[in-house]
Parts: C-alpha cells; sequence; structure tokens
C-alpha cells in the first residue's frame, strides 16, 4: 500500500473512530448551561452522557453481525445517515428528556463507526502490525478531545449551545462523503458470514467463552469507564467547583487529552519484544495511582485544582497505553469474525462506563463521586488484569 494511501486510510478510519468523542466533547462546556436552560438538575443532563452510553454500548452488537455479513461500507452507510440526522434533531428539542432520547438515537449511529473501523483494521493489517495502527489511530481520535471542547466552548460564546449539535450533523456529512468516495470495501467476498440467529450467538458465545478476549476488553472497559466519569464530570468539576472559564475549560481538557496521545504514540513505538500484556499491566497498576491520588486530593482539597488536574492527567494518559494494547490483545486471536468481535469488544467497554456514570452526582462537590468512581474503576480493571492476562494466554490459541 503506497504511503499516501496508508495515510489517507488511517485518517478516515480514526475519524470514523472519533465519532464518539466528538459528539460527547462538543457539547461538555454547554452542560451547566443547559441546566439552567431546561430548568433541570446536574444529575438530568449527565443522563444525557448516561443514556449515550447505553445506546453506544447495545448499538455495536447490532453491527457486527451486520457487518460481517454484509460488508463494511452498507451498514456506515446506515449508522452515518442516522448520527447526521439525530444530531441535527438535538438543537431542536424542548425538553432534556427529549434530549436524551434522541442523543441515544445519536449514540446508535455514531458506534456503526467505531465497530466498523476496528473490523478494517483487522481486515487489512497483520497481528503484527495492529498495536502500532491502533496507536495511530488514537492520534487521529485524539486530537477529538483537543480541538472539540475548545471548539464547543467558542461555539457556546459565539452561537449558542445548539450550534454544538448542528456542528456535529455538519461532520457527520462530511464523514459520509469522505467514506463513499474514499474508502474501499475491506471484507472479502468469500469472508462474509450468514446472518442467521444461530449463527450471531454461535460467533457471540464463542467469544463469550474466550477468557483472554473478555479479559482484554473487561480491562479496557472499566479503564475506559474511570475515563468518561471524568468526562461526564469535567465540565461542573472545572467550570462549577473550580471557577474554571468557559473560554479556558476546552485548553484545560484537550491538554489531558494531549497526554493520552503522547502516551499511544509512545507505545505505538515500542519495541515488539516487550509483551503486550506486560505494557498493559503497568498502565493499569499507574492509572490506579493516580486514582487513589485524585480520591485523596478532592477529599482534603490538599494541591487544589493543579493536583486535581496532575493526577487526571496521568490517568488519561494511561488510555494511550490501555486501548492499543488491549484491543489488540482481544483482536488479534479473532479474524474470521472480525466486526463481531470489534462489536462485543466496544460493548463492553461502553456498558461499563454507562453503568459507572450513573453513579456521579448527587453530591454538592461533584469531584467527590468522579474520584470514586475513577478510584473503584482503576481497581477493578487492574484485578481482572491479574485474574485474566498473562504470557499464557496472550500468546494461546483462541478456543
Amino acid at each position: 500500500m503506497p504511503r499516501w494511501q496508508r495515510f489517507e486510510l488511517l485518517v478516515l478510519l480514526g475519524l470514523l473512530q472519533a465519532m464518539a468523542p466528538v459528539s460527547i466533547d462538543l457539547y461538555l462546556p454547554a452542560m451547566p448551561q443547559l441546566e439552567e436552560i431546561f430548568h433541570a438538575s446536574a444529575a438530568a443532563v449527565e443522563s444525557t452522557m448516561v443514556l449515550y452510553l447505553v445506546g453506544f454500548a447495545f448499538g455495536q452488537l447490532l453491527y457486527g453481525p451486520l457487518t460481517d455479513r454484509f460488508g463494511r461500507k452498507p451498514p456506515l452507510y446506515f449508522s452515518l445517515a442516522l448520527f447526521t440526522v439525530s444530531s441535527a434533531a438535538c438543537a431542536f428539542v424542548p425538553s432534556i428528556g427529549w434530549m436524551s432520547v434522541l442523543r441515544l438515537f445519536q449514540a446508535v449511529g455514531a458506534c456503526g463507526g467505531s465497530v466498523i473501523s476496528r473490523a478494517m483494521v483487522r481486515d487489512i493489517f497483520p497481528p503484527s502490525q495492529m498495536r502500532r495502527v491502533f496507536s495511530m489511530l488514537i492520534l487521529v481520535l485524539g486530537v477529538s478531545p483537543i480541538l472539540a471542547p475548545m471548539l464547543g466552548s467558542y461555539l457556546l460564546l459565539w452561537f449558542g449551545w445548539k450550534s454544538a449539535f448542528f456542528t456535529q450533523a455538519l461532520i457527520g456529512t462530511l464523514l459520509f462523503l469522505g467514506m463513499h468516495f474514499r474508502l474501499r470495501e475491506s471484507l472479502a467476498h468469500d469472508a462474509k458470514r450468514p446472518l442467521h440467529m444461530a449463527t450471531i450467538l454461535s460467533g457471540y458465545l464463542s467469544l463469550i467463552k474466550d477468557r483472554t478476549f473478555m479479559g482484554a476488553s473487561a480491562v479496557c472497559g472499566f479503564s475506559s469507564a474511570g475515563a468518561f466519569a471524568y468526562i461526564a464530570s469535567a465540565s461542573f468539576v472545572f467550570i462549577k467547583q473550580y471557577g474554571v472559564a468557559i473560554e479556558n475549560f476546552g485548553w484545560l481538557f484537550g491538554s489531558v487529552a494531549a497526554g493520552m496521545v503522547a502516551a499511544s504514540q509512545i507505545n505505538g513505538r515500542m519495541p515488539h519484544s516487550i509483551p503486550l500484556w506486560r505494557v498493559l499491566r503497568v498502565a493499569n497498576l499507574v492509572q490506579l495511582a493516580a486514582a487513589a491520588l485524585l480520591l485523596a486530593a478532592v477529599l482534603t482539597d490538599f494541591g487544589g485544582l493543579p493536583l486535581v488536574f496532575a493526577a487526571i492527567f496521568v490517568y488519561i494518559a494511561g488510555q494511550g497505553f490501555v486501548f492499543p494494547n488491549g484491543s489488540t490483545i482481544a483482536m488479534m486471536r479473532h479474524a474470521e469474525m472480525a466486526g463481531t468481535a470489534s462489536a462485543l469488544l466496544g460493548t463492553n467497554q461502553f456498558l461499563i462506563a454507562a453503568v459507572a456514570t450513573a453513579f456521579l452526582g448527587g453530591l454538592a462537590n461533584p469531584a467527590i463521586p468522579m474520584a470514586l468512581v475513577i478510584l473503584t474503576c482503576a481497581v477493578i480493571s487492574l484485578t481482572l488484569n491479574y485474574l485474566t492476562l498473562g504470557p499464557r494466554m496472550e500468546s494461546s490459541a483462541a478456543p
């Protein structure tokens, strides 16, 4: 594959992965304002995030078998169209309840890009290159949480909260066109799997029985759940609790995302002699230490915003090591049903995140439940790492 074509492919796949963070991060600065506009509680506003994560989790189970049966592109047309229409509709909601419903549909549209782009990576690249490819995707993926909150902050100041959703609809339209004209079908015709309920259930059952797959996906899921707890609480913690100005929130949020991008590029350039499971375990240990420091900082108020920011920065940077290595361990053993494996991997990740974020809110200081959820997720992620992963499990054949 020519260098320019490889670059174009990685950018497109990375942008499809980025649909989730864009549709989450772009409206983050407006969340405290939505609380006032719709006369809703902080918990009700955060429910728009919870339902989004639920839709993103279960929607992926739909796309997995479809993309293994009909190819990668046909389901992608549907997902991008649904995302674009529901994004525009969010700008016209009369209540926070209706926004939650439309965010659910928006998530079902957005999750197709995540499932199908991961499956295409498995179609196109050999396992020896997947860690580096997933790290490159994070480079593209990571730009969105750097730029989206900054853009969202200025859109809120200049044009109001509705502009965030109109912008998401525009992004969906551009991705639809880019996918149509520049992305080729990657699934070979003879590799398509029949769309029968027995085949679908058999595929998911074989993945559930694979201890390494489930272990890697759960480790990624709980680690990511801690990150989503931060994302859902960030605007309330930084803007309301610590008094950060709206125009500065995007810069603060973006710098945290930049740490994840930098970590992912370090991960992609690590020697192949270093086992995936070992890198993943060290990253989990670092995340646990950062989460414990974060909880201590918010409970004692020692160090104030700088220490809270530093602890969050280290935890999120750890995702730059967790996601590529965990995804590679899970996906490398299931080339024959990459779409189904990608779907279950994403479902586990976002379902765990939805459950975790449901425990946010309810206290005057929003940083306390955020820190508690992040620490709990870090403990569970590391525990599952030790129980399910290691050199023997990573190298053994899939069932």
